[in-house]
């Protein structure tokens, strides 16, 4: 029997560009975070909002909401958070 995951396995998302895109960031501290995003959305309008603290208050995430012009700029920003020393973890 095929499954959901089977289905979905070889399809590329399809997105009409540009569009409102959500990535949620995870570091250690707020502070850092707040500005790790600053340092790479900064020319940009954008909306931060709290999401979740880990259990033992080690990590913290952050939702960030911005307008995407299109995929390369969608995986541009996502890379670029991705590689920024403050940042530990983007989905």
């Amino acid at each position: 029997m095929e499954t959901l995951n089977d289905k979905l396995k070889d399809k590329k998302l399809e997105l009409e560009y540009p569009c409102n895109w959500c990535y949620k960031v995870i570091a250690s501290e707020k502070e850092a975070l707040q500005n790790a995003i600053e340092d790479v959305v900064s020319q940009r309008e954008y909306k931060l909002s709290d999401s979740n603290r880990s259990k033992t208050g080690k990590y913290i995430s952050m939702n960030l909401d911005l307008l995407v012009h299109n995929e390369n700029d969608r995986q541009f920003i996502y890379d670029t958070l991705k590689r920024h020393q403050d940042i530990k973890m983007i989905l």
